[in-house]
């Protein structure tokens, strides 16, 4: 039975979560691994659909049941296997020591109360504090976020905020209890530009100084780059490389993953008529109901051969700590 490393906070093993629908089984996460170290941001990458979510949701207990079931699995947490505990114990470790923090703010907060009232309710639910001390709690955290004249901004309600104040009370409330992993789904999507440079600094920040792990969901590389040291590459609900940021970036290899990378704008890259050109990986992902047999991504790999159409590859080892799901490394020419 294996179990976390001092240095490991959370350790995913072959974790696999399917839908059941009237129109067949969805495959949403199918046999996924990982661990997050103490004080460590971890990053999954991958295109719309390819299972981070549903990860995320998965360790905080959030799949709807039904549809959704943990088919099998370990999410082992501080030496705790969440898959077996008791719902009513997760729901008092979620926001006290496993916190999220979602894409649109807007649908994480309540509109008719004011965000203080939210932030205290943290403190209530968990600390069960008097509600004045809550209070007061809740503009030391909003103070910690650096949003100004937080003894004011306490009586302001969600649509009073601008979105990146709004994202900024949301890690205030993820925050609020010191937990050991912030799981942050997309957190900066809904932004502009300025704000969301300015909520990746906040988040990082943060991270220092509270000594929380995150585990970043994420399409956007420009964010990894900037944020994680490590990263996870998800492709149709499975993993399809893993490794260090900076290994990932600069010796990627799987295809899917050189994809990605490709499709990033490049100063440089012009087009005949002097335009910039944009790589893309050609087709579409598969549908997670009809899977085909061997590799998922065989259908848009440009070095696909025969092999790849017969069994899933297995994960193998390529380097240090760097890892990746490819016939290319595991043998079958």
């Amino acid at each position: 039975m294996s179990s976390t490393s001092p240095e490991q906070i959370l350790k995913v093993e072959g974790l696999t979560t399917y839908f059941h629908t009237f129109d067949g089984i969805v495959k949403a996460v199918d046999d996924v691994s990982f661990s997050i170290n103490r004080n460590e941001t971890l990053a999954i990458v991958g295109e719309s659909g390819c299972g981070k979510s549903v990860t995320a949701q998965s360790i905080m207990g959030l799949i709807p049941d039904p549809p959704g079931r943990i088919e099998r699995g370990r999410i082992v947490f501080d030496g705790q296997d969440l898959t077996q505990m008791p719902r009513s114990d997760m729901i008092k470790l979620r926001g006290r020591r496993l916190a999220m923090i979602f894409q649109e703010p807007m649908s994480s907060l309540n509109p008719v109360l004011t965000v203080g009232d939210q932030i205290a309710e943290m403190f209530l639910v968990h600390d069960r504090l008097p509600y004045q001390e809550c209070l007061s709690r809740a503009v030391d955290m909003l103070r910690l976020v650096q949003i100004p004249s937080p003894e004011q901004r306490i009586r302001d309600y969600p649509h009073q905020l601008s979105g990146g104040m709004r994202q900024r009370v949301v890690i205030a409330m993820a925050l609020a209890c010191n937990p050991d992993i912030v799981i942050a789904d997309e957190p900066t999507t809904a932004l502009d530009v300025t704000i969301q440079a300015q909520i990746l600094e906040l988040m990082a920040a943060l991270r220092n100084q509270l000594k929380a792990a995150i585990l970043l969901i994420t399409h956007d590389l420009g964010v990894v780059a900037e944020m994680a040291q490590r990263t996870v590459v998800m492709y149709a609900g499975r993993v399809v490389e893993e490794g260090p940021t900076r290994t990932i970036f600069k010796e990627a290899a799987h295809p899917y993953t050189k994809g990605l990378l490709s499709s990033l704008p490049k100063l440089g890259a012009r087009s005949a008529r002097g335009r910039k050109r944009l790589q893309e990986i050609k087709g579409m992902v598969p549908s997670l109901y009809h899977l085909p047999p061997g590799c998922s991504f065989q259908d848009r790999c440009s070095e696909v051969f025969a092999a790849c159409r017969e069994k899933t590859p297995e994960i193998v080892p390529i380097g240090p700590d760097h890892t990746v799901r490819c016939r290319l490394y595991c043998g079958g020419h």
